[in-house]
């Protein structure tokens, strides 16, 4: 049975405010991130223990044209993505979200 992605709450909000900022710097940029990070998120999915551990069982993600990274924790039944971040700017916040 394949695992179930679960976006936690803030890790959702963590994602609009990254799109609604691409999408004010130019017109379909924020269109470009989520699909950038829709292919992540299924690559997670597919096999979330091809990216490295960060520290613990917590895994991070790396997109590849925009300087974000995706922290999640791989469980029995379920993918929970604790964070999408941007790599410069407080990448360590994912931990308060553990």
């Amino acid at each position: 049975m394949a695992r179930r992605l679960v976006v936690q709450l803030q890790s959702d909000l963590d994602i609009q405010a990254a799109t609604v900022w691409y999408e004010d710097q130019r017109s379909g940029l924020g269109v470009r991130f989520l699909d950038e990070l829709d292919l992540v998120f299924r690559r997670i999915k597919d096999n979330p223990r091809q990216f490295p551990p960060v520290e613990g069982d917590v895994h991070r993600a790396l997109l590849n044209h925009f300087p974000y990274g995706v922290y999640f924790f791989a469980e029995s039944e379920d993918i929970r993505i604790l964070a999408v971040l941007h790599l410069h700017r407080e990448p360590d916040m994912w931990k308060s979200r553990n």
